[in-house]
């Protein structure tokens, strides 16, 4: 499952480009030294990353008192299926239900801050930019989130995050240095990729949570591995 963060992240920032691109292009980089241009870059991912980091280890916590009720398997299952219906669901529908509304004053304050941090070219300037950067609303993000909740403690989180943040780092990188690089009709078709591989990952959360004992890929409940055990002795 860790490793469908990265991948997550390595296909959806071809949707970051989009989304985040601009950010990318009005970085204040020094254009004129190389070395200080990759440490500035640097520093704005890792504030991305930390933002990320974060992100994941509130819903972490919140995964985890979902699973000292018990619900494990339930919270899988419920997460695959809300997946998929994200992907399958046409956008004007969910439109209607933006998840970003009931926070809106919030995040207007962040894209404000952003601004003026966008305007500055301080030491801490460009942690800041990819810490605001890491907030700003975005579905791939918040299928991101369901992962991050079904991890079931703060560490797991933290780190499915973390990894879906690294997955962006490579083509955001490329952007900002070549924003031109790849074809827009290149760009559409690996995009239509990404709802097929969310899908997939949905559809890998079910069976998780269905427990039909498939090692790794559907594991068997503890508590069915621990009453196999007590009836074996």
């Amino acid at each position: 499952m860790l490793v469908s963060a990265f991948v997550l992240g390595l296909l959806g920032s071809f949707h970051c480009i989009g989304m985040c691109g601009p950010i990318a292009f009005m970085l204040p980089v020094d254009r004129t030294n190389a070395v200080k241009k990759a440490s500035q870059i640097t520093i704005y991912h890792i504030g991305r990353l930390l933002a990320y980091s974060l992100i994941g280890l509130v819903f972490g916590l919140i995964g985890k008192s979902l699973y000292l009720f018990g619900f494990q398997q339930q919270l899988s299952i419920i997460i695959g299926i809300l997946m998929i219906v994200l992907v399958l669901v046409p956008q004007n529908k969910l439109n209607k239900y933006n998840i970003s509304k009931p926070i809106y004053r919030l995040i207007s304050k962040v894209k404000s801050a952003l601004g003026s941090a966008l305007k500055r070219k301080t030491a801490d300037t460009f942690l800041t930019i990819g810490f605001l950067n890491g907030f700003l609303p975005c579905g791939l993000v918040y299928i991101a989130v369901f992962g991050a909740i079904s991890g079931g403690n703060a560490l797991q989180g933290s780190l499915y995050m973390a990894l879906f943040g690294l997955g962006t780092v490579p083509l955001m990188t490329t952007t900002i240095y070549a924003s031109h690089f790849l074809k827009v009709s290149a760009r559409q078709k690996i995009q239509k990729v990404i709802p097929v591989f969310v899908v997939i990952i949905g559809a890998l959360f079910i069976l998780r949570g269905l427990g039909l004992g498939i090692p790794y890929l559907s594991p068997a409940p503890v508590y069915d591995v621990v009453n196999s055990s007590i009836d074996c002795h």
